[in-house]
């Protein structure tokens, strides 16, 4: 049985207007983009050097010195021109193109005569090119160049790093592939089977496609290739990441029979979104199927309330189901990124409300609270409970960073932050031949063809502050076609208005979105109301960290308390049973805060235990969305609070 290929298509002449998402991806065009471009030249004091574009003088022969970084910092260069490429799209400067352009000659040059690009490999370790594919990352870093080539082609349609990409992908399928005389290796780090779809949907060169299935096909298969190669470097077999061995890369079994995501949650999330690519091209159903039993267990056993992924700081990922410790999550911002990539793709699959509300939920908790409201520090781990003191002196908390930093020695958060927030609204609508899709909400425009029509849809809202949202359409002529818009499963009581007339919303929900199926014409209004109570969150019973405990949540946004406004000992604070929810301006941060009535508890002597009941003193306490803790005064931080 087939699926239908690529059943939605993004809509890609979207225009964000104003809001939360076009703050995000205005400070990085202003502010992200420049000050990764510093750093990635080692122009940022007191914060780890980047020594990545210095790598790519090294190798193209034009400066001597020696490699330094990670072993995949060429990629911290590859996203940057991504989130470039998208910035182009829809802000252009010349000024900014050009040190984009400068930057794609320096990789030209760098390349090697049989199109093989790697800085760390050119510099350091030239004779051993794809013996380590475990663990040293080339086709990763392959991929995000492909990407950026992508990229950068369709926002300035200048072709010269695309050319760069297809020689190096004519070099990677001369060693790899099923045929006899190749390696039947793939990436320890997925990421180059999405980017060689990317590159297929360009160039439609159907070898582009096949290597992307060889490398998901042959992932998990019998005898292992990384205890092969392994072998081949002299070892009794591969040692990496121990105890998780092969589930660690997902190499454990072949894609069709994995039930469960398992190892480190970044390379599980790229590779489930390369597989659902091949779904779509291929028409793969088995592909697809599998898509949809990890998407399940992911989000209704492995996730936390912000949409963070990974759950332990030893392999960065996964480890059971319900294991989600709130002070010790790793919850990688990266891996919440890769949720909101494998999100998009299940959505274009199957256009359910399923996917897109933890696309939406991952995006305004886990994803935007890896950096700063300036863009100018970050997080790599995003946890729900900190305590500085337990962060300095606990070996087990050492990933937990109280603070949000400059940059980092293994950058990858950044960069991948910068690049998904440039490119946001492509993720707001999409079509099919007959329809029009509103996924996200946002003060935003969109025009394209649905149908033989030229469609104009104006959007108005100041969500997800306010559950108000207006849309206007703007058409040359009458058309029917289908309006799907988006009811979140958070939302309990919509109010839909067509031109001021009232519609059951119930009658006419279709997987989660509200089907408007009729002739629309000029200046018809579509005005949508999603009521945004506080609410009291509770996790499933086997989560053991969250008994007894709630977390609050205002439409997508999840709230935390912060030691700024609640003073210290926050796990002391009891919310009432009757919190009265209140809503004010939190001025420093310009969002909406929570106030609601608590108690704090005091025990009643010094003595460590005692019999007695605490004392409790009603207080007021105050709760701010969780993307937005650490922009003020350091401190404690807490999303699960008893009740």
């Amino acid at each position: 049985m087939a699926v239908n290929k690529k059943v939605l298509r993004t809509c890609k002449n979207t225009v964000l207007k104003g809001g939360l998402l076009a703050q995000g991806a205005d400070v990085v065009r202003k502010k992200m983009i420049p000050y990764q471009w510093k750093a990635l030249n080692d122009q940022l004091p007191d914060v780890e050097p980047s020594h990545a574009i210095e790598n790519f003088r090294i190798a193209a022969g034009e400066k001597t010195g020696e490699y330094h970084g990670m072993v995949f910092q060429d990629s911290d260069v590859a996203k940057w021109l991504e989130a470039v490429a998208y910035s182009l799209s829809t802000h252009p400067d010349p000024a900014l193109e050009a040190q984009a352009d400068e930057v794609i000659d320096l990789v030209a040059r760098a390349q090697q005569p049989d199109g093989y690009l790697n800085t760390y490999y050119t510099i350091v370790d030239p004779d051993n090119r794809w013996t380590n594919l475990a663990e040293n990352h080339e086709l990763y870093c392959a991929g995000h160049f492909i990407e950026a080539a992508v990229a950068y082609y369709e926002a300035t349609g200048k072709d010269k790093l695309l050319q760069v990409v297809k020689r190096f992908v004519d070099h990677i399928d001369s060693v790899f592939g099923p045929e006899e005389h190749k390696k039947k290796g793939y990436p320890g780090h997925q990421e180059i089977e999405l980017a060689l779809v990317r590159l297929y949907r360009v160039t439609k060169d159907e070898r582009h496609l096949k290597l992307a299935q060889f490398f998901v096909e042959a992932r998990g298969q019998q005898p292992h290739y990384f205890d092969q190669e392994a072998q081949a470097r002299g070892l009794d077999k591969f040692l990496h990441w121990g105890l998780f061995a092969h589930e660690y890369s997902q190499a454990h079994l072949p894609i069709g029979e994995q039930t469960t995501a398992e190892g480190h949650s970044v390379r599980a999330l790229y590779f489930f979104s390369g597989v659902a690519d091949l779904a779509q091209e291929l028409g793969d159903e088995t592909l697809f199927k599998a898509c949809e039993t990890l998407w399940d267990n992911i989000v209704n056993r492995r996730m936390y309330i912000t949409g963070g992924i990974g759950s332990q700081s030893y392999g960065e990922g996964f480890t059971l189901d319900y294991d989600l410790p709130s002070d010790l999550a790793y919850t990688e911002t990266c891996a919440a990124i890769a949720l909101i990539f494998f999100g998009q793709r299940m959505l274009e699959l199957d256009p359910n409300r399923k996917y897109a509300d933890v696309m939406e939920r991952a995006l305004y908790n886990g994803v935007i609270s890896g950096m700063s409201l300036e863009g100018d520090r970050f997080f790599y781990v995003n946890p729900l409970e900190v305590h500085p003191e337990v962060c300095r002196k606990r070996h087990d908390h050492n990933h937990v960073k109280p603070t949000r930093q400059g940059w980092f020695t293994c950058a990858c958060c950044p960069p991948n932050l910068a690049r998904l927030l440039t490119s946001i609204h492509h993720y707001l609508y999409s079509q099919d031949d007959h329809s029009l899709y509103v996924n996200f909400f946002a003060e935003s425009e969109v025009e394209c063809t649905v149908g033989e029509s030229q469609v104009k849809l104006i959007q108005h809202t100041n969500y997800p502050w306010d559950g108000s949202i207006e849309m206007k359409l703007s058409l040359a002529e009458a058309s029917g076609f289908k309006l799907h818009v988006r009811i979140p499963a958070w939302c309990r009581a919509p109010q839909v208005r067509v031109n001021g007339e009232p519609v059951d919303a119930a009658a006419h929900l279709v997987k989660g979105y509200l089907v408007l199926d009729r002739t629309w014409r000029d200046g018809d209004r579509v005005e949508v109301d999603l009521p945004m109570p506080v609410e009291r969150v509770r996790a499933h019973h086997k989560v053991r960290e969250t008994a007894g405990r709630i977390a609050l949540q205002r439409g997508p946004v999840v709230y935390c308390l912060e030691e700024v406004d609640n003073g210290p000992d926050l796990t002391a604070l009891v919310l009432a049973e009757d919190p009265q929810f209140e809503l004010e301006e939190e001025a420093e941060l310009q969002v909406p805060a929570i106030i609601a009535n608590a108690y704090r508890e005091e025990s009643p002597g010094e003595g460590l235990y005692t019999v007695e009941e605490p004392r409790r003193v009603p207080v007021k306490i105050k709760a701010v969305p969780y993307f937005s803790w650490d922009n003020r005064k350091p401190g404690e931080m807490l999303v699960w609070i008893r009740a």
